[in-house]
Protein backbone atom coordinates (compact mmCIF):
# COMPACT_ATOMS: atom_id res chain seq x y z
CA UNK A 1 0.00 0.00 0.00
CA UNK A 2 2.82 2.41 0.87
CA UNK A 3 4.52 1.83 -2.52
CA UNK A 4 1.23 2.45 -4.32
CA UNK A 5 0.82 5.79 -2.54
CA UNK A 6 4.46 6.72 -3.26
CA UNK A 7 4.03 5.93 -6.96
CA UNK A 8 0.75 7.85 -7.19
CA UNK A 9 2.40 10.97 -5.84
CA UNK A 10 5.62 10.59 -7.82
CA UNK A 11 7.76 9.42 -4.90
CA UNK A 12 8.33 5.93 -6.30
CA UNK A 13 11.52 4.60 -7.78
CA UNK A 14 13.33 6.96 -10.11
CA UNK A 15 13.85 6.04 -13.76
CA UNK A 16 17.42 6.16 -15.10
CA UNK A 17 16.66 7.79 -18.45
CA UNK A 18 20.33 7.91 -19.48
CA UNK A 19 20.60 4.15 -19.00
CA UNK A 20 17.40 3.57 -20.98
CA UNK A 21 18.81 5.61 -23.89
CA UNK A 22 22.12 3.71 -23.71
CA UNK A 23 20.10 0.51 -24.00
CA UNK A 24 18.34 1.74 -27.15
CA UNK A 25 15.27 3.60 -25.91
CA UNK A 26 13.80 6.13 -28.29
CA UNK A 27 12.70 9.58 -27.22
CA UNK A 28 9.38 10.68 -28.69
CA UNK A 29 8.75 14.42 -28.42
CA UNK A 30 4.99 14.95 -28.68
CA UNK A 31 5.04 18.74 -29.07
CA UNK A 32 3.94 20.42 -32.29
CA UNK A 33 6.36 20.64 -35.20
CA UNK A 34 6.82 24.38 -34.57
CA UNK A 35 7.64 23.81 -30.89
CA UNK A 36 10.07 21.02 -31.79
CA UNK A 37 11.86 23.23 -34.31
CA UNK A 38 12.50 25.83 -31.60
CA UNK A 39 14.57 23.30 -29.66
CA UNK A 40 14.67 19.58 -28.94
CA UNK A 41 16.78 16.70 -27.71
CA UNK A 42 19.27 15.57 -30.32
CA UNK A 43 18.17 12.24 -31.77
CA UNK A 44 14.57 12.51 -30.58
CA UNK A 45 11.63 11.85 -32.88
CA UNK A 46 8.92 14.47 -33.24
CA UNK A 47 5.48 12.89 -33.29
CA UNK A 48 2.87 15.46 -32.22
CA UNK A 49 0.38 14.06 -29.72
CA UNK A 50 -2.58 14.56 -32.05
CA UNK A 51 -0.80 12.42 -34.70
CA UNK A 52 0.53 9.73 -32.37
CA UNK A 53 -2.06 7.08 -33.25
CA UNK A 54 -0.98 7.13 -36.90
CA UNK A 55 2.55 6.14 -35.84
CA UNK A 56 1.75 3.10 -33.66
CA UNK A 57 2.70 0.72 -36.47
CA UNK A 58 6.03 2.51 -37.01
CA UNK A 59 7.10 2.24 -33.37
CA UNK A 60 8.63 -0.92 -31.94
CA UNK A 61 6.81 -2.54 -29.03
CA UNK A 62 10.11 -4.23 -28.14
CA UNK A 63 12.00 -0.97 -27.49
CA UNK A 64 11.60 1.36 -24.55
CA UNK A 65 9.93 4.66 -25.44
CA UNK A 66 10.45 7.86 -23.45
CA UNK A 67 7.85 10.55 -24.12
CA UNK A 68 8.47 14.25 -23.56
CA UNK A 69 6.83 17.60 -24.30
CA UNK A 70 6.95 21.15 -22.91
CA UNK A 71 5.74 20.49 -19.37
CA UNK A 72 4.95 16.79 -19.01
CA UNK A 73 1.19 16.96 -19.55
CA UNK A 74 1.08 15.87 -23.19
CA UNK A 75 3.84 13.32 -22.64
CA UNK A 76 1.72 11.80 -19.86
CA UNK A 77 -1.21 11.52 -22.26
CA UNK A 78 1.09 10.00 -24.89
CA UNK A 79 2.35 7.42 -22.39
CA UNK A 80 -1.21 6.40 -21.52
CA UNK A 81 -2.17 6.21 -25.19
CA UNK A 82 0.83 4.04 -26.06
CA UNK A 83 0.20 1.73 -23.11
CA UNK A 84 -3.47 1.39 -24.09
CA UNK A 85 -2.27 0.20 -27.48
CA UNK A 86 0.06 -2.53 -26.30
CA UNK A 87 3.33 -0.71 -25.67
CA UNK A 88 4.69 -1.92 -22.35
CA UNK A 89 8.02 -0.15 -21.97
CA UNK A 90 6.84 3.46 -21.93
CA UNK A 91 8.18 6.19 -19.66
CA UNK A 92 7.08 9.79 -19.23
CA UNK A 93 10.22 11.90 -19.40
CA UNK A 94 8.32 15.11 -18.63
CA UNK A 95 9.59 18.34 -20.11
CA UNK A 96 12.12 17.99 -22.90
CA UNK A 97 14.45 20.51 -21.26
CA UNK A 98 14.53 18.57 -18.00
CA UNK A 99 14.88 15.25 -19.81
CA UNK A 100 17.74 16.61 -21.91
CA UNK A 101 19.80 17.09 -18.75
CA UNK A 102 19.03 13.54 -17.60
CA UNK A 103 20.06 11.76 -20.81
CA UNK A 104 23.41 13.48 -21.37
Amino acid sequence: MINLIKNLFGFGSKVDFAQLVKEGAIIVDVRTKAEYQQGHIKGSQNIPLNNLSTFYSKLSKDKAIITCCASGMRSSQAKKSLQANGFTKVYNGGSWMSLQNKVR
